[in-house]
């Protein structure tokens, strides 16, 4: 059985974020980079983790027009990243090229191409700040409508909120990998995340992998806490 947990490395520092990624990887099923571990520690950081044997998440959500997007998805191919992000809200054009892009790389250097993923609507954000931008005001119809765009671009995984799930798998084809962050176990202090869920719930809702940062790299003890969290969202299935 897959573990799920894609742990996520919201640190600032390479030894400290490596240092966390050794400790929890018996536990775990990948490793989330993001933008501050990234810009502080560039590529090196991402290729001494690869380096260790872990699965690498690469959440940079890309943001473009399609040829810088297609450009920024090969470089990140090469470094052998096993997931990646770009926003759905770039437009079909864009995401076809980066999937694209990440097929044709990934051909070249005859290896598996990374999973890239449509990020829909931030789990920040609920209806208030998406009506500030305009447009559609009810989350679900929105991720369903970015959800969709995706789909037709040949985008093969969803980044959603575990609110979302069930509507998005009543009408996704089955091989649609949702990845879901935004899980609580409820012993957290409250935080940014507005549309949460916990790891049992998500699974069952039919989440393919859950990205958990602060309840395991802020725990007492993040080594228990990453082997709580994958029984819980493992035992659920």
């Amino acid at each position: 059985m897959r573990n799920p947990i894609i742990v996520a490395l919201d640190l600032p520092a390479a030894d400290a974020a490596l240092d966390l990624a050794r400790r929890v990887a018996p536990h775990v099923g990948a490793f989330k980079v993001g933008k501050e571990l990234f810009v502080a520690e560039g590529p090196d950081f991402v290729r001494r983790l690869r380096g260790t044997g872990a699965s690498v998440f690469l959440d940079l959500k890309f943001h473009d027009i399609p040829n810088t997007v297609a450009k920024a998805v090969a470089s990140a191919v090469r470094l052998d990243v096993q997931m990646l992000t770009v926003h759905c809200s770039g437009g079909s054009a864009m995401l076809r090229a980066a999937e694209e892009s990440a097929q044709s790389t990934a051909a070249t250097l005859g290896r598996p191409a990374p999973l890239v993923l449509g990020v829909t609507v931030l789990t920040s954000m609920d209806a208030a700040a998406l009506a500030e931008l305009g447009g559609e005001t009810d989350i679900t119809r929105q991720v369903e409508r970015l959800a969709r765009l995706a789909a037709g671009a040949g985008i093969r995984g969803l980044v959603c909120s575990p609110l979302e799930i069930t509507p998005l798998r009543a009408f996704l084809p089955g091989s649609m990998q949702l990845v879901t962050p935004g899980i609580r176990t409820g012993a957290e202090k409250s935080d940014d995340q507005k549309r949460t869920l916990g790891p049992s719930e998500a699974m069952t809702a039919g989440a393919s992998w859950l990205v958990v940062g602060r309840p395991i790299y802020a725990a007492k003890d993040p080594v228990e806490a990453a082997k709580a969290i994958a029984a819980m969202a493992m035992g659920s299935r």
